[in-house]
């Protein structure tokens, strides 16, 4: 170490400095919105097959890539699409035998 006569003293430095913080972890903007789908799911499939597209396509886009909420939701909502149009279609099929079979026999 050399001696400056200007500074005679030079204190070593340890680390980084006091002062510099990490920014804070980045939150998954399409979180909230799977979950919310995930829910919808179970009131109105239908919805909540769009909603949850909606948050798994945010959450891709912002670089996260498992936003497991969204992606039980989009499995769920297609699920419970399919059931629920297969039920309304035996359903019209239902009506329509019964009130074929019912004009019959007048």
């Amino acid at each position: 170490m050399s001696q400056n006569p200007e500074q005679p003293y030079v204190r070593p430095t340890y680390g980084a400095p006091y002062g510099a913080m990490s920014a804070p972890p980045q939150e998954d903007p399409g979180k909230t919105l799977g979950i919310i789908g995930l829910v919808m799911c179970f009131v109105v499939s239908l919805a909540g097959l769009i909603i949850s597209i909606i948050a798994k396509k945010k959450s891709e886009e912002a670089g996260f890539m498992d936003n497991t909420p969204a992606k039980i939701g989009v499995i769920l909502g297609w699920i419970f699409t399919i059931l629920g149009f297969l039920g309304l279609v035996g359903y019209v099929i239902f009506i329509v035998v019964l009130v074929g079979s019912s004009s019959t026999n007048l």
